[in-house]
């Protein structure tokens, strides 16, 4: 995957960056930033930019607000998820409702998925 191809999207994913969800702040603020495999937020990825990503272990974090279930958000998120599963990577799509209600239950799925990964590319 060419990460570097789509430079247009910098200026944008650094904006991401700096304004952040609450709920975003919240699950690196308080665990990936410190995971001990390194996850890197609002990376662009082809055309894309994703909410937390793990080269390492292929994996990619989505935290998902109210728009996300909507029809046209679903046939977004779908296609994205499409061009994404090409690269051989895995998405994790967790509800931002999910993040404020069960944070330990979140950090804890994430963790599993990270550990499967890596065991399986291992």
């Amino acid at each position: 995957m060419d990460y570097k191809h789509n430079k247009s999207l910098i200026s944008n994913a650094r904006s991401l960056r700096k304004n952040m969800t609450k709920e975003e702040r919240r699950l690196w603020y308080d665990f990936l930033r410190s995971y001990p495999v390194k996850f890197l937020r609002q990376k662009i990825l082809g055309r894309y930019i994703v909410d937390f990503y793990c080269a390492e272990a292929k994996l990619i974090v989505e935290l998902d607000g109210s728009q996300h279930f909507e029809e046209d958000g679903m046939r977004k998120d779908a296609d994205r998820t499409a061009y994404l599963e090409q690269y051989n990577l895995r998405i994790l799509r967790i509800p931002n409702n999910k993040v404020n209600q069960n944070f330990s239950g979140v950090c804890e799925y994430i963790d599993i998925a990270v550990q499967q990964s890596l065991s399986q590319l291992r």
